[in-house]
């Protein structure tokens, strides 16, 4: 993880006022902010991670699920008392924690939600393979289980977008010289994953695919590192026509082409592939092809 934008920052803010409380948000290395502190001599550098789901981050600053705070330092309950103000949830949980164990927190917690969408992704693989089985109703049946819960089930081409692959590539790192076998596999299942999604389109032997939309989670208008930027690689060399509608591209993407209207998208486009499934594409249902199974079915 490339850390320089952080570490300069801090340096500047230093050299204004040696004795200034730094909060560090962004995801670091578990052991950064201590060692950084050590290494520099500087003293009131506190890590305090934030959780925020694509699409829903100021709602998840407002309502956040925990509140976690890297140091139990006179300036980090001070902090914790600014957060609780700023927010509108009530009970919430504050831990204080050391920086290491914080910043440890948020990798395992992406790492963890990086897993859950591999399993269940997994779980629709194989009602791909057996499709005598359906996929919609194993999950239900499994996320009946109060311990296994009703969220984050729903299968997609693969996890994408700011944090969920660095992070878990990151964790994987401090895992180097640690036996594992789990944390170590999130990444190969995603990428076999997005392999099988390529491939049930590939076999199908299409000339023209469209693709609805690059983002890589239901009205997110960020597509960086998603799933489907990966399936298109994979496809084009089969040589087959692409093309794309996505309103918030403003540059040619991987020598496809880029459509900006909808119905001239739909009618060119002999099948649609959508990560989500979304209500302006109901009457072209029969062109869709997408493993989002609660919303499409």
């Amino acid at each position: 993880m490339d850390t320089q934008i952080v570490k300069s920052v801090i340096h500047d803010i230093k050299k204004i006022n040696i004795n200034s409380v730094i909060i560090i948000r962004s995801t670091m290395p578990i052991g950064f902010s201590i060692k950084f502190s050590k290494t520099n001599n500087y003293k009131n550098i506190i890590y305090v991670p934030e959780f925020l789901r694509e699409g829903k981050a100021l709602y998840d600053n407002l309502y956040p699920s925990r509140i976690i705070i890297g140091s139990t330092s006179k300036q980090a309950k001070i902090f914790s008392k600014i957060l609780l103000k700023s927010i509108f949830k009530k009970n919430i949980s504050v831990l204080f924690t050391n920086s290491s164990e914080a910043e440890a927190i948020k990798l395992f917690s992406n790492a963890y939600l990086a897993m859950r969408i591999s399993f269940f992704n997994e779980l629709d693989s194989y009602t791909i393979k057996n499709k005598s089985i359906n996929a919609k109703k194993i999950i239900h049946g499994i996320c009946l289980d109060s311990r296994i819960g009703n969220y984050y089930n729903n299968p997609s081409f693969g996890f994408g977008g700011y944090c969920l692959p660095k992070d878990t590539q990151q964790l994987i790192m401090h895992f180097k010289n640690i036996p594992n076998v789990l944390i170590n596999s999130i990444i190969k299942s995603n990428n076999k994953r997005i392999n099988l999604i390529a491939d049930q389109i590939i076999k199908n032997k299409i000339k023209v695919i469209g693709i609805y939309k690059l983002s890589m989670k239901y009205k997110s208008d960020n597509y960086r590192s998603s799933a489907i930027l990966k399936i298109i690689k994979k496809i084009q060399y089969q040589k087959i026509k692409i093309l794309i509608y996505e309103p918030m591209l403003n540059k040619k993407i991987f020598n496809c082409i880029k459509i900006n209207n909808l119905n001239i998208f739909k009618k060119n486009s002999e099948i649609i592939l959508t990560d989500r499934f979304y209500e302006e594409l109901k009457d072209v249902k029969n062109k869709i092809y997408t493993r989002d199974i609660f919303i499409y079915s």
